[in-house]
């Protein structure tokens, strides 16, 4: 990726594949079985995957937004522990690997944020 495009607004392909995860988690009850605990925690860690995602699409010098995305990333992995819904598979498989391509896309987004935050205030 060229430097002057990871300064520019809703031009990076991390965060555009944080929003995508986001909706999918967050979509995610309607096609799988849960319960109550899993469908909620799919839905509100979705949404803020998908905001934060979009937030550091519109400001791509904010590194913060990144390390959001690898704690979001990080708890919608441990839901189905913490939230005790191991035993529905489908949204539990849902969770982890959802979950870890999020802590993935945020990690290999950290480095291109933190070059667009240096070049933004370099102007």
């Amino acid at each position: 990726m060229r430097e002057i495009d990871s300064v520019r607004p809703w031009t990076r392909p991390h965060d555009w594949a944080e929003v995508v995860l986001g909706v999918v988690a967050l979509a995610s009850p309607l096609w799988t079985d849960t319960n109550n605990a899993a469908m909620w925690t799919m839905i509100v860690l979705g949404a803020l995957v998908a905001l934060d995602g979009l937030l550091s699409l519109a400001r791509p010098d904010m590194v913060a937004g990144e390390a959001v995305q690898i704690v979001l990333g990080g708890l919608m992995f441990l839901a189905p522990w913490v939230m005790g819904y191991t035993e529905l598979s489908a949204i539990s498989w849902m969770s982890w690997i959802i979950g870890a391509l999020t802590v993935i896309a945020g990690a290999a987004a950290l480095p291109v944020a933190q070059a667009a935050h240096r070049m933004a205030g370099s102007h």
